[in-house]
């Protein structure tokens, strides 16, 4: 129970991480609003733990954010947790191609709503012991192709904001930190595709396929994975980080594919294998 009585605030808390981590503080004693643009998907999640309180909210959109934190603060006075989670995978298209609106959306769903979550819930979060946030960026932040590019600059931009804001907040004991998922089997992948439905349970079976064999830890990554890491932050196990940022992603990023795969050699194992005569059609 080590969020007993404390305020806690999910955005995009209707699916995937953002679910898991909602339930996971709502089993620890934690007050839960969980806030998604889908309603009907922040209710079934209410339905499923203790003390959660769904809430509409559409991050895109500055007054629904400050009116849910509103919200909750008025609800428990103040605020102790906030999870800057909610997300999409935004405009696809390459930099020669996309369209400023689909860039501004995307920086609007990804950066620009983390910065105002943070803007209106450190007012509720000052007298809080303990109050801290933690903000969902990626491993697209640490380098490209991982994702998109305008989605991979926003959520570089999450973890410098990160940063910033645990200097700026420090004199108020407020923590700040990030978590940084790898490829986690959500709707983030289908939805970004618009498959149709009938399709979605099939794709999910084939992204646990491939990205067990994608990374050195040889199982797909879930939503559980996160929550358990965005746990730690929030809670006082992790009272001495702040400005951080926790990568899970079952290692995709410690190397290229041939410095943890035996099958897939790197350029040092064909070089060797040029020495010693093993490269058809040298010659030698």
């Amino acid at each position: 129970m080590r969020f007993a009585g404390k305020c806690v605030v999910v955005t995009g808390a209707a699916s995937g991480i953002g679910r898991a981590t909602a339930l996971l503080f709502a089993r620890e004693g934690a007050h839960v609003f969980a806030a998604d643009l889908d309603l009907a998907g922040a209710k079934s999640v209410a339905a499923e733990g203790e003390n959660i309180t769904a809430v509409a909210c559409d991050v895109c959109d500055v007054a629904q954010i400050k009116a849910l934190m509103d919200q909750a603060a008025a609800a428990h006075g103040g605020i102790d947790v906030v999870f800057n989670n909610a997300g999409a995978a935004g405009d696809r298209a390459p930099i020669d191609e996309i369209e400023a609106a689909g860039w501004d959306r995307t920086m609007d769903l990804l950066l620009r709503s983390v910065a105002m979550g943070i803007r209106y819930a450190v007012p509720h979060m000052k007298q809080r012991p303990g109050a801290n946030i933690v903000n969902t960026s990626s491993i697209a932040a640490v380098g490209p192709g991982y994702s998109p590019t305008a989605y991979a600059v926003a959520k570089a931009g999450v973890l410098h904001l990160t940063k910033c804001t645990a200097t700026e907040l420090a004199p108020h004991g407020i923590r700040v930190n990030a978590v940084q998922p790898g490829f986690i089997n959500t709707n983030i992948f289908t939805s970004a595709l618009e498959m149709p439905a009938d399709m979605v349970d099939q794709a999910k079976a084939m992204i646990m396929q491939v990205s067990s064999h994608a990374q050195p830890v040889s199982r797909a990554g879930m939503p559980d994975d996160i929550a358990n890491a965005v746990a730690f932050l929030a809670s006082d196990a992790g009272s001495f980080m702040t400005g951080a940022s926790l990568i899970v992603d079952g290692g995709i990023t410690v190397g290229p594919r041939h410095s943890w795969d035996p099958e897939a050699p790197g350029m040092f194992d064909a070089l060797q294998a040029m020495a010693e005569g093993a490269v058809p059609g040298t010659g030698q």
